[in-house]
């Protein structure tokens, strides 16, 4: 199964917060968006960031429209010395946490934010998420 449905965001959120509570101890607010990057679904666990709200939205709005990981986004944006502002949207973030969810085809269906630990943590489980989706497991 390739398509992005509810249901499947829904199960990719309830990874998210697992893998989080299992792997750092900590909660996670988790955005799941379509292609398009509109919010698809999301979930905040008791006891995360307030600003890991809109934070875990914005990764993934931001790897949706940029059709990128976030983490990827961040170092072709310092590589090439350009500003995330300079695209004129000012719901793009460079925040590494975001990832694309692709079909087995290499399409993008979608994508995943996290937010609420370390930078390179919120990457590492939006990018465990990715393989989950492309591999059809969820």
């Amino acid at each position: 199964m390739t398509e992005l449905t509810l249901a499947r965001a829904t199960d990719l959120i309830r990874l998210a917060i697992d893998k989080a509570a299992a792997d750092y101890g900590k909660p996670i607010c988790v955005a799941v968006c379509d292609a398009s990057g509109a919010l698809l679904a999301f979930a905040r666990a008791e006891g995360s960031p307030l600003r890991s709200i809109a934070i875990s939205q914005g990764k993934a709005y931001s790897a949706a429209r940029m059709q990128a990981n976030t983490d990827a986004v961040k170092a072709k944006l310092a590589a090439d010395g350009v500003e995330i502002a300079w695209f004129c949207d000012e719901k793009l973030t460079a925040l590494p946490g975001g990832a694309v969810l692709k079909t087995a085809g290499g399409a993008i269906a979608g994508a995943v934010g996290i937010s609420g630990l370390a930078s390179d943590q919120d990457q590492a489980i939006a990018n465990a998420l990715a393989a989950t989706f492309v591999n059809g497991a969820v």
